[in-house]
């Protein structure tokens, strides 16, 4: 099997080549996801063509929404409190243990992946009448049928992301961030070939081998770097409990911080609704390319940095982790600033450019405007704190991540309320960017105070 990287006394020495190879993985992943992103985009321009604004294609969105979310939640979040452990484990153990754990963290995603979809099955019929009220029947009944044959992809899109993020840990970065492309190319060609025999479906059939492809190169990849996509479970072993204990501890945190993420996505969306008509609209158009900003550049120095923390604090390696943290404050820094000043500043123009035509009127684009720009206040503070919140997970405080979540759970509803009277919907924006301020300075006050000072070695791990 191959050898797990590990870093060379020169890489382990602060500022050296660790940190241009994270700059590498960073402009890796964001030109994949880029790239990506493009693909997508000429996928909703060809499934526009074939189904446009149908009662079919409206099931389709609303029985996609729960997978989506079930992956996000559950396997996203394996992710984060696995990858320092196995690094850890991989350093002081060997790969066998390592791989004795994957395959015990494997088994428990798909369990927990498995279980969520089993309820979900079990509510659909109660869940979708109340997201989607307003369909007929027919149109319900649709939902529910497109959303039984989709959960297939809650468990294969699980194990894809599994793989994903150990191969990071190989340095591995290129094909994983074009990987998902699988999916958009599938939908593509389903479109074409499929859709005057099955109509919608064709969008399940092609969604769900998207996954497969796209879950068939992860494994397949994984599996050319020593790690066997092996689902056993060796928690009874006494030798292996204890990493599998602490991976278990890091996950309740994180995942429980995650339900309250998107908690604060529905106070958003419902807040506004109680706003006049048309506020609900306005908030998801103004928050369209400060998404795609955020997913590229938050989501590539995420995914850059962290098997390289997870590296340096199994090696307790901690000046190797400050000056990685400075460089990366100061990286991102100088990146997201422009960035957001450039979205603030042209954001009337960005709105007129792209979304101004047909029913999208003058009127439209003075609304949305706006928003977009309290919008992008956050992008620098949400950015420059992923460098923080990777390496808190790296020494698994993973705890404090679940503090700050609900104190911006509540920051949030309580801001809404007080924007919302002097700014209307942009205040719900405005109070978005100013609990992100709110996190930049709790994930930066708890990354300092446990980075141990310069040349002194102490446990700070959780």
């Amino acid at each position: 099997m191959t050898s797990p990287p590990t870093l060379s006394p020169e890489e382990n020495a602060p500022g050296l080549s660790v940190n241009r190879r994270i700059f590498r993985a960073a402009v890796i992943v964001t030109i994949g996801g880029a790239l990506v992103k493009v693909v997508a985009t000429v996928k909703e321009f060809v499934v526009a063509g074939a189904f446009g604004r149908s009662d079919a294609m409206d099931a389709f969105l609303i029985a996609f929404l729960v997978p989506g979310l079930l992956v996000n939640l559950f396997s996203e979040s394996m992710n984060q409190a696995l990858i320092p452990t196995l690094v850890r484990v991989r350093a002081q153990a060997g790969i066998a243990r390592a791989q004795e754990l994957l395959s015990s963290a494997m088994v428990w995603t798909c369990v927990l992946l498995a279980g969520a979809s089993l309820v979900m099955a079990a509510l659909a019929r109660f869940f979708f009448p109340l997201v989607a009220g307003h369909f007929s029947a027919d149109k319900l009944l649709l939902t529910e049928q497109l959303f039984y044959g989709l959960l297939p992809v809650v468990l294969i899109a699980g194990v894809a992301s599994n793989c994903t993020a150990v191969l990071n840990t190989f340095e591995r970065f290129a094909l994983p961030a074009l990987a998902p492309m699988a999916t958009p190319l599938a939908i593509i060609l389903g479109s074409w070939l499929l859709t005057g025999h099955f109509g919608v479906w064709s969008l399940v059939y092609a969604n769900v081998a998207g996954a497969l492809i796209h879950a068939g190169l992860m494994v397949w990849m994984m599996q050319t770097h020593g790690y066997r996509f092996d689902l056993r479970w060796h928690g009874a072993d006494p030798v292996n409990r204890p990493a599998i204990l602490e991976v278990a501890g890091q996950y309740g945190p994180i995942l429980l911080s995650g339900l309250v993420a998107s908690s604060g996505l529905l106070v958003d969306q419902g807040m506004a609704a109680s706003l006049p008509t048309g506020s609900v609209a306005t908030l998801v158009y103004a928050n369209r390319f400060v998404g795609v900003v955020l997913n590229l550049l938050a989501g590539a120095i995420a995914t850059a940095v962290t098997p390289y923390f997870s590296q340096m604090v199994a090696e307790r390696n901690w000046g190797g982790c400050r000056h990685t943290v400075n460089t990366y404050v100061r990286i991102t820094a100088l990146i997201s600033v422009p960035v957001a000043l450039a979205m603030i500043c042209g954001s009337h123009l960005l709105i007129r450019l792209t979304f101004q035509h047909g029913a999208f009127g003058v009127a439209d684009t003075a609304a949305v405007a706006p928003v977009q720009a309290m919008y992008a206040i956050q992008l620098p503070f949400f950015i420059v704190s992923r460098v923080f919140y990777r390496y808190l997970v790296a020494i698994r405080r993973t705890k404090l991540i679940l503090y700050c979540g609900v104190i911006n759970l509540v920051l949030d509803v309580v801001l809404n309320l007080a924007f919302m009277r002097w700014f209307g919907v942009a205040g719900i924006a405005l109070a978005t960017s100013m609990w992100t301020v709110s996190t930049f300075v709790f994930l930066c006050f708890w990354t300092y105070k446990l980075l141990p000072p310069e040349g002194k070695l102490e446990e700070v791990a959780g």
